[in-house]
């Protein structure tokens, strides 16, 4: 009686560790995605048939180790081949598996059939943020980390979002099929939200895709999965569902902000706006690297404070900047900033920190020179 009470006390104990539980408590996430869904549901049923494979065969094992041991007098048995109990221990797993595989194959087939998508989405890693680029669309922008400065040095108190905030998430319309197409303009990075079930490499020269359509509206947090550099704790993942309407407004809004920011090439720029404008760029792109001060971490990383070499050679600093430096961690910022983001962060550059040149380099400079 008292074993038959223990057993049924284990089995409702059992019965009461839901999935939502293993899920919120141990588990991979449920996710917001119907593929994502079908993963957690192919996921536990070959966890629990692995639970149960191992309950069958310790349990076996430990049965005969207790009932079988030495000190009862028992003897082990002597016996070379038994045809019929090798043919039961082949043809048993061999159908788990084909058990497993079947299911298994499907899910896989509907996560790489990325065909018939609604948007399309080119996603491009760099050291160390995303660009996200809507085909079709006209619109593109870079998402860089959101987590203010202080909480990374330790200076300010973190929140719950800590090294999982962007400036810029990417939107995206609920209920429509989204194919991300991947690559990367330097090193592999990996584009890996859970929730979405979407986890993909962006590898240079390559460009690898996916798709989601994801279900409920809502922020979804991820990161960057492969180990990409110095900065890659700090390159995270945001993703933002919306409601087809509010997602076209949403781009209709963008749209109107590119025009307007093209427009702007063509005008002259005061110095005091470029300072303003790069003083932004400058914190969300280059600060990582040259620090906020300018000091930079030579010898990977030079100090722009004080660097006579690009204060007294303009054109070496714009196209330092535009074109990168070849062989070193400087990347070419011409596919990541624009002709005004580009000039206002030059001009910061040459006038933050005591360099005061007072030059102001302009938007139209630069463009005429990316278009040569």
């Amino acid at each position: 009686m008292r074993k038959r009470h223990v057993w049924m006390t284990a089995g409702m104990l059992l019965a009461a560790l839901s999935s939502h539980t293993l899920a919120a408590e141990w588990n991979m996430p449920i996710g917001v995605t119907d593929v994502s869904r079908e993963i957690y549901s192919l996921h536990m049923t070959i966890f629990w048939i692995c639970v149960v494979i191992g309950v069958v065969v310790f349990g076996a094992m430990f049965y005969s180790l207790f009932r079988y041991r030495r000190s009862k007098g028992a003897e082990a048995a002597h016996f070379h081949e038994h045809t019929m109990v090798e043919v039961i221990w082949t043809a048993i797993p061999l159908l788990i598996l084909v058990g497993m595989a079947i299911p298994a194959t499907a899910t896989l087939k509907k996560m790489y059939d990325a065909s018939e998508a609604d948007l399309d989405v080119m996603i491009t890693g760099q050291q160390w943020r995303w660009h996200y680029s809507y085909l079709g669309e006209d619109v593109e922008f870079t998402s860089n980390l959101g987590t203010p400065r202080e909480q990374i040095t330790g200076d300010g108190e973190r929140n719950e979002h800590y090294l999982l905030e962007v400036d810029e998430p990417l939107v995206l319309p609920v209920g429509k099929k989204v194919r991300l197409l991947l690559t990367s303009d330097d090193v592999i990075h990996s584009w890996w939200v859970p929730d979405l079930a979407v986890k993909q490499d962006a590898v240079p020269s390559f460009v690898n895709e996916n798709w989601v359509r994801i279900n409920e509206p809502g922020i979804y947090r991820g990161q960057c999965a492969e180990l990409c550099g110095k900065d890659h704790a700090f390159m995270p993942v945001v993703v933002e569902a919306v409601e087809p309407e509010a997602f076209e407004a949403w781009l209709a809004e963008r749209k109107a902000a590119a025009e307007a920011e093209a427009s702007g090439v063509d005008r002259e720029w005061a110095l005091d706006e470029l300072m303003e404008r790069g003083e932004q760029v400058y914190g969300a792109i280059c600060a990582s690297c040259h620090q906020p001060d300018g000091s930079g971490l030579p010898p990977s990383f030079p100090a722009l404070a004080g660097n006579q070499a690009l204060m007294d050679d303009s054109a070496l600093h714009i196209d330092t900047v535009v074109n990168g430096v070849a062989g070193t961690a400087m990347p070419a910022f011409s596919t990541t900033l624009n002709p005004v983001e580009l000039a206002a962060v030059i001009t910061y550059e040459r006038n933050a920190w005591g360099n005061d040149t007072g030059e102001a380099i302009q938007p139209a400079d630069i463009a005429e020179m990316m278009a040569e």
